[in-house]
């Protein structure tokens, strides 16, 4: 018989555990081997390092040698690539900055920030997204664990810089940003753009569509549903699916919305919805069909007839308590783990963009949105990689603009 002592100490949260002779630690039917920790650390083994050792040697060049007392030589004098994280000028994750655009056709995919927040219609804010998602994008490797990717030794990433939005000017940004993803498409690389507000979905997808004949579907992941045909008498953050839809190789049958719900859905959006035949998804919906059978009917709608699809990805999607920098901040959303693991199994079929938007960083705490939207980014590139769907958009390039 233990003690009282003994009992007392053997207690975990104030729930008695198991007497010590009556524990059981024989598991028969586990096999470490059978678990995706251990088969991450098998795929690992076998990725290639070319890539990081190729960027120790530019960053020894281009920095100088470190000094003597160095016992590592691979660190140079002047922080140069992805180390130190805390160093160096941010563009997303380091990746190298491409100072003629003309260059994005060297890279499989291409970051351009689109620093527009004038299609707000409560709190602004937005403008800073692309900055606030850099600047946090230091604290990422290119490494992903449970996938087994590197993004660094298996595809090739440049930072484009940001498109010149004109403020206060709804119309002459939009046309700015679509000439800006029409030339990175046509470029071959894949544009991956962070904004801004979801007013920016309209000219995004408009500066692929343009480069195409083929037929586009979306994929939306938000609380709101964003399609009415104003929002105060313009094109806001409220209407980018209305005027997407309204392009012919743009189908609204082919938008497939995700996580719709809540108390900030306008009823003349919902009508646009209705009248257009789309397809709307709550995250009542999700949870009672669950995330792969999601994926599966998601993918069915925006693929159906369809050549490509699109991926957008409102970061008020999430729950409100994990990204409280965003303008209109909802509760009852998407779970992170969620979301993330959704974005994977959509973005592995092959997307022709993906936009992330409505990152707020003057509403932010501790960058925890600015980090998610980074993690939306990159989860969906070390989808493609893995599921080998890195480039898969070039096929529907057949009217490529130059400029």
């Amino acid at each position: 018989m233990l003690k009282l002592a003994d009992r007392r100490s053997d207690r975990m949260a104030g729930v008695p555990l198991p007497l010590k002779q009556d524990r059981r630690h024989h598991h028969p039917d586990f096999n470490k081997r059978d678990m995706q920790g251990w088969k991450a650390l098998e795929a690992e083994a076998e990725l290639s390092a070319d890539g990081w050792r190729q960027e120790q040697k530019w960053a020894l060049e281009m920095g100088l040698p470190g000094s003597d007392s160095l016992t590592d030589k691979s660190i140079p004098t002047f922080s140069r690539g992805e180390l130190p994280h805390f160093a160096g000028i941010n563009t997303f994750l380091k990746a190298p900055y491409v100072e003629n655009v003309r260059d994005v056709a060297k890279y499989d995919a291409a970051v351009v920030g689109i620093p527009f927040d004038s299609g707000t219609t409560y709190r602004p804010g937005t403008r800073f997204g692309p900055q606030g998602i850099r600047r946090i994008s230091a604290l990422y490797t290119p490494y992903n664990y449970e996938l087994g990717v590197d993004l660094r030794e298996q595809m090739t990433l440049c930072d484009a810089g940001d498109v010149f939005t004109i403020p206060a000017n709804l119309e002459k940004s939009f046309d700015q940003i679509t000439k800006g993803v029409s030339h990175i498409f046509s470029s071959g690389a894949l544009p991956i753009m962070l904004g801004g507000d979801h007013s920016i979905g309209f000219p995004c997808v408009r500066g692929i569509a343009q480069c195409t004949s083929k037929r586009i579907g979306i994929i939306h992941f938000d609380r709101h549903i964003d399609i009415q045909e104003k929002d105060l008498d313009e094109r806001m953050h409220t209407t980018p699916w209305y005027w997407a839809t309204e392009m012919d190789n743009v189908p609204a049958t082919n938008l497939v919305q995700l996580g719709i719900g809540g108390w900030q859905v306008p009823r003349p959006g919902v009508k646009q919805a209705y009248k257009k035949n789309t397809n709307v998804l709550t995250i009542n919906d999700i949870e009672q069909l669950g995330l792969e059978r999601t994926a599966e009917i998601a993918l069915e709608l925006a693929w159906k007839d369809a050549d490509a699809v699109y991926l957008s990805f409102d970061i008020d999607s999430i729950d409100c308590g994990f990204v409280p920098g965003t303008g209109w901040p909802e509760p009852g959303g998407f779970l992170p783990r969620e979301a993330l693991k959704l974005l994977g199994l959509i973005a592995a079929e092959g997307i022709c963009g993906l936009e992330v938007v409505e990152v707020s960083p003057p509403y932010d705490t501790s960058d925890i949105t600015a980090l998610l939207g980074c993690r939306v980014a990159v989860e969906a590139l070390g989808s493609l990689v893995a599921h080998g769907k890195m480039g898969s958009h070039k096929g529907i390039i057949d009217k490529p603009v130059s400029y």
